[in-house]
């Protein structure tokens, strides 16, 4: 019996079948009535403004959009490949904005503080995070040196500084910066304190990237090195780190791209950058979810831009690869 019956079920009718009702079932619970979307789905079951559907409306409109989403995956799925991938981001992206559409956004109160949004708020969510991850390079670096030497006192601050900088929450380590370096005489503007904060929190996550990279390599690649009389400064700069970068890059990019949203927690201190910037515009005439959305399409364009340039150097390390 449970042969014959995963028989039925592999059958490419059935799977479709299957395909079919569950997105039926989905359709009918949700309740398109009361929400944005139903001045643009009701309309399809003959239904005026301000009318609510029964339960044989709801079916009605439940079987459409089940028939529409089905054919729509059947034959996207007969194109070629990158053709998929195209057709599906396009449809994605069209839903998402028919849904921040459902909002009832004003896009004039939108296109008059868009300047602002990308040439002040995002050119320093970009600055801020760039120095950061720069400088956090460097401290993961010297921290995962430090966490595999043979070396005590260095191996016990590296892992006191990991153990806390990953245990606490990053608002928390912006205040203590900000807040408690000027109790033992340190006075820090807001952006060099953001900067910090971003650095030695995102530092203390690398550092496991980078020990993680050096020692994904063979060990007979520093012994083949040591053996020719190289250096332990050299082996590690020669040989190790370079066959260690392609496992430390991708990682690392993602770091970074979690970064640029991270930094909007040093707004707490007034800084200038994209997350305060569409708090405070929208607050100025109760417009929050124009200038939040706003924020959310620069923040994803960003993220992109930099997801095309982590994937171009992880090629690049590819190539180095095969030759």
């Amino acid at each position: 019996m449970p042969r014959i019956l995963g028989g039925f079920i592999e059958q490419p009718r059935t799977k479709w079948l299957l395909f079919f009702l569950a997105v039926l079932a989905a359709a009918f619970a949700f309740d398109f009535s009361g929400t944005g979307l139903s001045e643009l789905i009701m309309p399809l079951t003959g239904l005026g403004p301000g009318e609510e559907a029964n339960g044989t409306d709801r079916l009605l409109l439940a079987i459409m959009l089940a028939v529409l989403v089905t054919a729509d995956v059947f034959l996207v799925l007969r194109l070629p490949f990158v053709v998929q991938i195209g057709v599906v981001w396009a449809q994605l992206l069209i839903l998402f904005l028919a849904f921040f559409y459902s909002f009832d956004l004003s896009f004039p109160f939108i296109a008059a503080r868009l300047p602002i949004l990308i040439f002040t708020g995002a050119f320093t969510t970009v600055y801020v995070s760039l120095i950061s991850i720069g400088i956090a390079c460097v401290i993961a670096m010297t921290a995962a040196l430090a966490r595999l030497s043979n070396n005590g006192p260095a191996y016990g601050i590296a892992t006191f500084y990991i153990s806390f900088f990953r245990g606490t929450p990053l608002l928390l380590q912006v205040y203590l910066i900000y807040l408690g370096l000027p109790q033992l005489g340190v006075t820090l503007e807001a952006v060099p304190s953001g900067i910090i904060a971003l650095s030695l929190c995102y530092g203390a996550y690398m550092a496991e990237i980078f020990r993680a990279g050096i020692q994904g390599v063979p060990t007979g690649q520093a012994e083949a090195g040591t053996a020719l009389g190289l250096r332990p400064v050299q082996v590690m700069g020669k040989i190790v780190l370079p066959q260690a970068m392609k496992l430390i890059v991708p990682p690392t990019g993602n770091q970074f791209i979690a970064m640029l949203k991270d930094s909007s927690l040093v707004s707490v201190m007034g800084v200038w950058e994209l997350m305060f910037l569409a708090r405070t515009q929208g607050r100025s005439e109760f417009k929050h979810f124009e200038m939040l959305i706003t924020a959310a399409l620069i923040y994803w364009f960003i993220s992109i831009v930099f997801e095309l340039i982590q994937s171009r150097i992880e090629a690049y390390y590819g190539k180095g690869d095969r030759r």
